[in-house]
């Protein structure tokens, strides 16, 4: 077997030999840390028992170090340059299967059925910063079963996701994502551990899906539409934000009445609200409706 990838002369070598020019469109940045392979795959806890979904495996780095823990591997790339790189790379292992795809188009729920039986998958990914949150979201919203989520992005991201009110970074984002899991930082990683170096510094987070959000409500679109709201514009009053927000049906003074119901301050921002505090709003917004 040839020796694993993970290190800058190795990978330097496999560039060369297929002459592979990095695409700015899809945001490549190739890790070239064995330290921080090691990290990510065990924060994510694969084990043998566990098919790994891998988005973007790019000349199948992680991809090896996760078929050599892992049950099964399947890995989704888009780019049509890196597809004969990976059959080379990879072809040492008979655990691994390459996707060529987009990963936005791919149904995950069948992936899981076909490649898991239909039980919880495990999804890692050095994601490309510029589509970040839509992949994200997409596992998260989505019905398909998966039971973490660890994934290299840009550090401000990741520190984002984490974030409770009262930081800069606190924002939709947190309250999205912890609806539907567990944020933990696992990791910072500095630019020198990538070929290209990126502008930014990264970090590695484990998203833990929940069984069953932490919070309740009746209408949780109507949730993310208030959170959205109150963040658009953060120096607004909650009262201002929700006023002026145009996919929510309410009056100011129907606004007005929900923020003194639920026991907030007339001139409460919205970026000093918990995620229970919005799922109230929204259970109240929702009893204003059926009372028509």
């Amino acid at each position: 077997m040839e020796p694993r990838l993970g290190n800058p002369r190795k990978t330097i070598e496999i560039i060369q030999k297929y002459q592979f020019v990095f695409r700015k469109q899809f945001g490549q940045n190739f890790l070239i840390d064995t330290h921080v392979l090691d990290k990510i795959i065990a924060a994510a806890d694969v084990t043998k028992d566990d098919t790994v979904l891998e988005i973007g495996p790019g000349i199948g780095t992680m991809t090896q170090a996760l078929a050599e823990a892992a049950g099964r591997v399947v890995a989704v790339e888009i780019d049509d340059n890196l597809i004969p790189i990976l059959a080379e790379t990879l072809a040492d292992y008979d655990n691994i299967t390459v996707i060529h795809d987009d990963i936005l188009k791919v149904d995950i729920r069948e992936l899981a059925a076909e490649y898991n039986g239909g039980r919880p998958i495990k999804v890692v990914a050095n994601l490309p910063y510029y589509i970040t949150t839509p992949i994200i979201m997409g596992l998260l919203e989505g019905d398909a079963p998966i039971d973490n989520i660890t994934v290299m992005v840009q550090r401000e991201v990741a520190e984002r996701m984490q974030e409770a009110p009262g930081s800069k970074n606190y924002g939709a984002l947190s309250l999205a994502v912890q609806y539907y899991a567990e944020p933990y930082l696992v990791a910072n990683v500095p630019p020198n551990c990538f070929i290209p170096r990126p502008n930014v510094g990264s970090a590695v987070i484990r998203l833990k899906k929940y069984e069953a959000p932490p919070v309740k409500t009746t209408d949780p679109a109507l949730m993310f539409r208030l959170i959205r709201a109150s963040f658009n514009q953060r120096r607004k009053t909650l009262l201002n934000g929700l006023s002026h927000a145009a996919d929510l049906p309410y009056t100011k003074e129907q606004i007005a009445a929900v923020i003194a119901e639920a026991g907030l301050d007339a001139n409460v921002r919205g970026e000093t609200l918990i995620l229970a505090q919005f799922a109230a709003l929204a259970e109240l917004f929702c009893g204003q409706e059926c009372e028509k």
